[in-house]
């Protein structure tokens, strides 16, 4: 009953900046944490960023400085923004809310392309 809706992917430059929406809706009661992973083409799906409730993150080493996630508890919302972006950080990034219970809930996927 949670669909995760997410929008902001596209195609930029290097060195230039973009910002990702994720909405959350449906029936939740209480989220744990949500994030954002990423998957390159012949690469596994790794953590991009995380977020607590409280506004804990954590980052990984690749993106930090550069990145940085944040969360409007009250719309159900998770962002990520995106700076100083580099090629290799083109991938299909894909929101993750986890709820009570530990079930997890993906969005669809949304392409990021970092041209050089």
């Amino acid at each position: 009953q949670v669909q995760l809706v997410e929008s902001g992917g596209g195609l930029v430059q290097a060195g230039g900046s973009l910002r990702l929406s994720c909405a959350a809706s449906g029936s939740i009661f209480s989220i744990n944490y949500m994030g954002w992973y990423r998957q390159a083409p012949g690469k596994q799906r790794e953590l991009v960023a995380t977020i607590t409730t409280a506004g804990s993150t954590n980052y990984v080493n690749s993106v930090k400085g550069r990145f940085a996630i944040s969360r409007d508890n009250s719309k159900n919302m998770v962002y990520l923004q995106m700076n100083s972006l580099k090629p290799e950080d083109t991938a299909v990034y894909y929101c993750k809310i986890v709820v009570a219970g530990l079930r997890a809930y993906w969005g669809q996927g949304t392409q990021v392309t970092v041209s050089s």
